[in-house]
């Protein structure tokens, strides 16, 4: 859902009127020097009248992050402030829900998707829980910025253009934020060896071996799901459906007693079927802390944004610590350059595959690819349990692959080793 929120007070006038002293606070860090300002800035009343009239911002995500950021950018003196929730939204539809309406039906979606973050948002907050939507997100504003909106003045980038992505992400007592500048310091995909691939149990695990109260989980979410379709052929299993739910825990709970296992949960059998990341109220409170910070610091332009990772960790004590995130010329959401593949002549298409999707570099979901051979384009089918038939193609040959953690084809080259 997207929902535009707005700071209204003094009762149901619908008016944005400010008691006496409201924005002191705020006034102290724009109004007066300070020790650590930005060298460049001259205090005055203009910063604080573009935050509360002007600057508009996108924030991606509503859960637990999420309202602990629209919390603090809003006593921050933000009041034009866009919510895109995407707890409903899958993110195969996800340029659908946002980006695009009805009207735009039949026109270019570059063109589309400029058109609104241009007009309408000068930094993007994302309080997400999933790998795969950031990276979509990233891989999107990225593509815009570098198609239509960057603007170079003898080759040097000008700053005004670029809409800068500020990132939080918290998993139980660790979070990290990031600013991102497109076109100017790494992007998610830069470091996407920082996210660890998702944890997936062998499958002879799960169907002969179980262990773990997840391997029953498991077994009933791949295996059994599909083979009994208790809710009716072609109904997928839905992790916010509460019979769904009931009917794996129910069957899990069956797995597990034919096996001794003990642990089996309804919450358990939820967070597993969901890719639940399990969630602490005072670490996002500390993320979304520094996020609504670089929020204010950006927006203001008065002090000297986070340069440009920073990693939190409360499990033994407190510690924090902060590097800057290095961008790496070859990266497959920002620059623009097909990444090399290193394959042996006799390698397999299933090798191929394989580095997609298990590298740590790389981590996508379902690729599929394509090549062009003789001026004409070629699918190579990938979705299939067997893949050994040789790769068949050139040295220096590009590969175009397709995966739900991109909104744009990505390009690869590939390169033979002796």
């Amino acid at each position: 859902m997207n929902v535009i929120l707005r700071m209204l007070v003094d009762g149901d006038t619908g008016s944005t009127s400010d008691w006496d002293d409201r924005w002191n606070h705020i006034k102290k860090f724009l109004e007066r020097s300070g020790p650590f300002m930005h060298p460049d800035f001259e205090p005055s009343t203009e910063s604080l009248q573009f935050m509360l009239e002007t600057c508009k911002i996108l924030v991606i995500g509503a859960g637990g992050l999420g309202c602990e950021l629209l919390k603090n950018l809003a006593l921050s003196g933000f009041r034009n402030i866009h919510v895109v929730d995407m707890d409903t939204i899958d993110v195969s539809n996800l340029n659908r829900q946002f980006l695009f309406r009805a009207k735009d039906v039949g026109r270019p979606k570059a063109d589309v998707a400029a058109d609104f973050i241009n007009s309408q948002f000068h930094i993007i907050v994302c309080g997400l829980d999933s790998i795969v939507a950031r990276r979509w997100m990233n891989g999107m504003l990225e593509h815009i910025l570098n198609l239509s909106l960057l603007v170079y003045e003898d080759g040097v980038l000008d700053p005004s253009s670029i809409i800068p992505l500020i990132d939080g992400g918290t998993e139980g007592f660790k979070g990290n934020a990031r600013v991102i500048f497109p076109g100017m310091t790494a992007c998610i995909d830069c470091t996407l060896e920082l996210y660890p691939p998702q944890i997936n149990f062998p499958m002879c695990t799960i169907a002969s071996m179980p262990r773990l109260p997840e391997h029953c989980i498991e077994y009933v979410r791949i295996l059994l799901w599909p083979k009994e379709m208790p809710f009716g052929d072609d109904v997928s299993l839905d992790g916010d459906d509460p019979e769904h739910i009931q009917w794996v825990y129910q069957k899990s709970l069956e797995r597990a007693a034919e096996f001794s296992i003990t642990g089996v949960t309804y919450r358990l059998t939820q967070g597993v079927v969901k890719r639940i990341i399990p969630a602490v109220a005072s670490t996002n409170a500390a993320i979304a802390a520094a996020c609504a910070t670089e929020v204010f610091k950006i927006a203001s332009s008065a002090y000297l944004p986070l340069n440009n990772y920073m990693v939190f960790n409360d499990v033994d004590g407190l510690y924090t610590y902060t590097f800057e995130a290095e961008r790496k010329e070859n990266c497959s959401a920002c620059s623009q350059v097909p990444s090399d593949l290193h394959f042996s002549p006799s390698s397999k298409l299933q090798e191929v595959l394989d580095y997609l999707t298990e590298s740590t570099s790389v981590q996508m979901k379902s690729p599929a690819i394509t090549t062009t051979m003789d001026g004409k384009n070629k699918t190579l089918y990938l979705q299939v349990i067997n893949l050994p038939f040789k790769l068949g193609l050139a040295d220096g040959q590009e590969l175009a692959v397709a995966d739900v953690t991109t909104p744009q084809t990505v390009l690869f080259k590939l390169c033979f080793t002796s």
